[in-house]
């Protein structure tokens, strides 16, 4: 199994927890990509690896449509069910890939993505396919987790995070994701970084993580070394909670206008 068809299996199942997750539904993050752009009401936006559609949702009321990707179609479902519960006209969800976006170029001012990076296989090709599909004057918001530049406490958080969901990829450093984006034609700054809680028990309880997978969490977490728990943040407020980096990118085509 790839990782694109491990991503639709897991999510596929786990779906609904997503729609209900406060981590997803809101956050500090979510409310800087509304500001990190000046938006006029007219913009088309594409939100890549929508997920339930949180984001795509977010950004409705103030654009005049809004696209949302993902390749899991009952994660996209779900997106719809919360479009159509909240009276939200002018968001669509299609299935799709990323990294082989089936839209023209120059479809969209401004493309987002919010937790949904590190599950990328090929994130150069992904970064190739968003400048694609941008306007001359397009942006690129991105937000997801991102690794310390320590490579120990790197190793850490992507080991732990691949035993929770296989199907991860990779938090990537704020440098790696900068180098990245130029390479994929950007113009790239990082907006802010927060601090991510993530308790231990909705963790893994939202991925549907095995209880075998969740005792090896347990071992690691707790045996972890002083530096790893210290830049983590492990132990607080419990045993095996802990905290991440979340970062916002903004990657700008030439001619964007702040």
């Amino acid at each position: 199994m790839d990782t694109k068809d491990s991503v639709q299996r897991r999510f596929g199942r786990v779906a609904e927890s997503y729609t209900t997750s406060p981590v997803h539904a809101s956050g500090p993050e979510l409310s800087a990509m509304l500001e990190a752009v000046s938006l006029t009401g007219a913009e088309e936006v594409l939100d890549a690896g929508c997920g339930t559609g949180h984001t795509a949702l977010a950004f409705a009321p103030r654009v005049a449509r809004v696209v949302g990707v993902d390749l899991t179609e009952p994660m996209l479902e779900q997106g719809r069910r919360l479009a159509s519960e909240r009276g939200v006209g002018n968001v669509s969800f299609v299935r799709a890939d990323v990294e082989s976006l089936p839209f023209g170029d120059g479809s969209f001012d401004l493309v987002t993505s919010r937790y949904s990076a590190h599950h990328y296989p090929h994130p150069e090709v992904a970064l190739r396919e968003i400048a694609r599909v941008l306007r001359p004057r397009g942006a690129f918001l991105l937000a997801d987790v991102v690794s310390p530049e320590d490579p120990a406490i790197d190793t850490f958080l992507n080991a732990i995070e691949l035993i929770r969901d296989p199907s991860h990829v990779r938090d990537h450093t704020k440098g790696r994701w900068l180098r990245m984006l130029a390479s994929a034609g950007f113009q790239a700054e990082v907006v802010g970084v927060w601090p991510l809680l993530l308790e231990f028990g909705s963790w893994v309880a939202r991925m549907g993580t095995p209880e075998l997978s969740v005792e090896q969490l347990r071992v690691l977490l707790g045996g972890a070394p002083s530096e790893v728990r210290e830049a983590l943040g492990i132990g607080t407020p419990d045993r095996h909670s802990f905290t991440v980096p979340v970062a916002l990118f903004r990657g700008t085509l030439v001619g964007w206008l702040q």
